[in-house]
């Protein structure tokens, strides 16, 4: 062990020179245990973990401790199952303070809005080892967002974005573990951007990628690749309107789930009118930051999850945009309709395909400590819409689906909060979102406040 705030677990380092060197993971959720273990697999040297300070941390060092420095990860799936495996780590840092100067690539496992404090609490700037920063899960605008907090050190450093994190990942079902996780499934199809023109680094989260069987496209900037990203589409539609809100904030546990069809879930004619108008107006916002907006029939189902093309044509698919609204609406409910079951599952001996559509609404809860924890879904959706919106109003664009879902999501928030008392959140969990990043962002690009 060192004399820092790090505990340094091995002192050894491979002989061979790794692609992305001493790699740091920040944040100690499930996907950063997952990264973790597939970084080991030869992409890394040294492979350090940091975490802010607070009970997780301390849970995780015993753990860790117990488990002599391993993270294990476990991917379901026999073409997957030689992607689970164990990574050990050389450090483990409680807390951002006194950081080993060594850290070659920098990953950022952490939800897009705590980029810019984590940046300032790690001091980024002032790093003379690190040539990399990877983002796993940017919304858009991270990129320029990160790069507005490394001053003039931001002309050396490599800020590489994915389209979004390449897997769902839980913590290990059933095991009190900080230190485990499960992989239910992968991306098919993932984008990358770097912030430097002429980049090798991308090159090599391109191979990453790629080693896990998951296709990756290296994009022109990295707003592109941000843009990428299926929940900035379809989480708000779904999931900020009166009925999925009033199961979110709901103290009973919900019987109803995310992907069912009204009045077991939140699809309607009506969620997927807004899903239609919030495309249409974020693929404004996107074409004015440089970028090419998506195809959003042909983004869900090639990128995402296919249906039969006895369901949606291939006609259908590629012709989307050019189609009326009340087309793209009936296209897109179909594509719904069409994924309750898995249709590429095998029928059991009464016929039925695995139910897709069943997923459980995460619900708010109280932590050990007694605080109130709103579910990321929709609260970071809802972040994004402001982001976006507020660089739109800069642009002189008009989202009126966009703030209408806004004030839907303040509405029952704020009602939530009013309820249970600004006693029982951590301040982070009802500190408004900064018009900050907006202006900073805003500057980045080049614009004038």
């Amino acid at each position: 062990m060192n004399n820092t705030a790090a505990y340094t677990g091995i002192d050894s380092k491979p002989a061979y020179e790794s692609p992305f060197g001493h790699t740091l993971i920040v944040g100690a959720g499930p996907a950063a245990i997952q990264v973790a273990v597939h970084i080991f697999r030869g992409w890394c040297e040294g492979l350090g973990l940091i975490n802010r300070k607070g009970a997780h941390s301390d849970r995780m060092k015993e753990e860790l401790k117990k488990n002599g420095f391993n993270l294990t990860a476990r991917v379901q799936g026999e073409k997957a199952g030689h992607l689970s495996g164990k990574a050990t780590l050389t450090h483990f840092y409680e807390g951002y303070d006194q950081i080993d100067d060594i850290w070659q690539t920098v990953i950022f496992c952490t939800p897009s809005d705590s980029y810019p404090s984590i940046i300032d609490d790690l001091k980024l700037d002032s790093w003379k080892a690190v040539k990399t920063i990877l983002l796993i899960s940017p919304g858009p605008g991270s990129n320029l967002l990160v790069n507005s907090r490394l001053g003039k050190v931001k002309e050396s450093l490599d800020v590489i974005s994915l389209s979004t994190y390449y897997a769902a990942t839980k913590f290990e079902p059933g095991m009190p573990s900080m230190v485990s996780c499960f992989t239910k499934a992968l991306k098919k199809h993932l984008y990358v951007a770097s912030s430097q023109k002429e980049s090798t680094a991308v090159s090599h989260v391109k191979a990453f990628i790629e080693s896990l069987g998951i296709r990756c496209t290296v994009v022109r900037q990295p707003i592109e690749a941000e843009s990428r990203n299926v929940t900035t589409y379809v989480h708000p539609p779904l999931f900020i309107n009166p009925f999925s809100l009033n199961e979110i904030f709901s103290h009973q546990k919900s019987n109803k789930y995310m992907y069912k069809i009204y009045p077991e879930g939140p699809v309607s004619q009506h969620s997927i009118h807004t899903m239609v108008l919030l495309w249409k107006e974020i693929s404004a916002v996107i074409k004015q930051m440089g970028a090419n907006p998506i195809n959003l029939l042909k983004f869900l189902n090639d990128d995402n999850y296919p249906v039969l093309e006895k369901t949606l044509s291939r006609s259908d698919i590629e012709t989307f945009v050019q189609q009326e609204p009340i087309t793209q609406e009936y296209l897109l409910y179909i594509r719904y309709t069409s994924i309750l079951i898995d249709p590429f599952s095998t029928p059991d001996d009464r016929g039925r395909y695995f139910d897709f559509s069943a997923v459980p609404y995460k619900q708010v809860y109280r932590d050990r400590n007694g605080k109130w924890v709103i579910p990321r879904v929709p609260y970071e959706d809802y972040k994004n819409l402001k982001l976006l919106y507020g660089l739109a109003q800069k642009m002189n664009i008009l989202m009126p689906q966009t703030l209408e879902l806004i004030r839907c999501f303040e509405e029952k928030y704020h009602a939530f909060i009013k309820q249970q008392g600004k006693d029982s959140f951590y301040p982070e969990q009802i500190a408004e979102p900064s018009s900050n990043d907006v202006d900073a962002i805003w500057s980045e690009m080049g614009m004038e406040k």
